[in-house]
């Protein structure tokens, strides 16, 4: 039987350092979960892995995107079970690791399958977005698919965009689409969560924010400041560093919501995964990297 581990956990809490150590112990390379990490010249941001970490291990969908792609949990589906499918040939055991919950969700559950946009109407609906906000997605998307307006979450702009994407595409209500039926995979899926005690963690999320900075940030937001309306760049870091360079924030203001953001997002992931009763959870506030690892190889078994 062939093996997939999944390390996922809050953004900062240490997954890429211990995905390195698990990778190793297993001689297996690391497939990104990490929706932001898939494209390229966000890597001070995104916290990518480094080129002597990637010297390490050999990492797949780390940088394949230009800023201007368009990527999804659907896509990345496809994509990641082919590499899977192709690397399982020589390897027993696989790494996954990533903190993007809707991707893991595909990876390890499927995903429905639902049409492709058509490019112009994508460019349509996001100038609506861009000129008018969301209000007006959201009262399309109301007349159009109540049912599925009634569960989304109305402040996520990508979820309800799609949903309204899909509806105008095919005329039919997007929570058609929806079947919500887990996918059978052709192998076994162990999947290692990764915490910390919240003050530790908070800690770590601050410290590493300051050492973005310190790293050239800000000379990535300035080069991608022309295409900050980009989807891919309305992410934390960039959009705070896009208002202090419009004159809106004073850089110091600017750094602490980003802060701020990055410890919201993190109480947010650790809600999603919480709801998954298969995670076996590691507090790395308890154990050093070298238990943690030892209880991995426990846990999966293999």
């Amino acid at each position: 039987m062939k093996h997939l581990i999944v390390l996922l956990g809050p953004t900062g809490v240490g997954k890429t350092a211990l995905s390195l150590n698990v990778a190793e112990h297993y001689h297996s390379p690391i497939i990104s979960a990490d929706s932001r990490q898939f494209f390229k010249g966000l890597e001070i941001g995104t916290a990518a892995p480094s080129a002597e970490q990637m010297g390490r291990v050999q990492h797949y969908l780390v940088g394949m995107l230009d800023v201007t792609d368009y990527y999804s949990a659907s896509e990345f589906e496809r994509q990641a079970l082919d590499i899977i499918g192709e690397l399982h040939r020589s390897h027993d055991v696989l790494i996954a690791s990533g903190g993007s919950m809707m991707y893991i969700d595909a990876l390890c559950n499927g995903i429905d399958d639902v049409p492709t946009i058509d490019e112009e109407l994508r460019k349509e609906v996001y100038g609506l977005y861009e000129r008018d906000g969301l209000e007006p997605i959201r009262a399309q998307l109301k007349v159009l698919d109540p049912d599925f307006y009634n569960e989304v979450d109305l402040k996520n702009y990508k979820r309800v965009i799609h949903a309204l994407e899909v509806c105008l595409m095919t005329g039919k209500p997007y929570s058609q689409y929806r079947t919500k039926t887990k996918k059978e995979r052709p192998f076994n899926i162990v999947k290692i969560g990764l915490t910390r005690d919240r003050e530790e963690l908070y800690g770590r999320i601050n410290r590493r924010v300051d050492e973005m900075m310190e790293a050239g940030l800000m000379d990535e937001a300035k080069r991608f400041y022309p295409q900050r309306n980009l989807n891919s760049l309305n992410t934390v870091g960039y959009k705070e560093l896009f208002k202090y360079l419009d004159g809106e924030w004073t850089l110091d203001f600017a750094v602490e919501k980003i802060k701020q953001s990055t410890r919201i997002y993190s109480r947010k992931q650790m809600t999603w995964f919480k709801r998954d009763k298969d995670i076996h959870w590691i507090n790395l506030s308890e154990v050093s990297e070298d238990d943690a690892l030892k209880k991995i190889i426990s846990v999966s078994g293999c």
